[in-house]
């Protein structure tokens, strides 16, 4: 019962908090501050799942494969690999370190 109890909390509060938005004056969404934290507010979270995903497993903190894999990614992705390579480097350095590893 406790599940349904959060449930309906939470889809409450998003409720309230999409209002709110609503409720914000438009010269406060036209300053620059604003703008610019909403322009990163995407990325941010994006890396923050990605991180997540790549270092946690259940309540654990882990370091294998994926984090060179995602290492690799990053390298290639500094040095303008196409999206396409990005991936591919990704898969071939995160199996190969599940081979070498066992």
């Amino acid at each position: 019962m406790n599940t349904w109890i959060a449930i309906g909390v939470t889809t409450v509060g998003c409720y309230l908090l999409k209002y709110a938005g609503l409720l914000v004056p438009a010269g406060v969404l036209e300053r620059p501050l604003v703008k610019r934290l909403a322009a990163l507010l995407p990325v941010v979270l994006l890396a923050a799942l990605t991180a997540q995903q790549t270092l946690s497993e259940g309540q654990h903190l882990v370091v294998d494969a994926k984090l060179a894999g995602v290492g690799a990614a990053a390298l290639a992705l500094v040095l303008r690999a196409p999206f396409l390579m990005v991936i591919a480097v990704a898969v071939v350095v995160t199996a190969g370190v599940r081979a070498l590893g066992g």
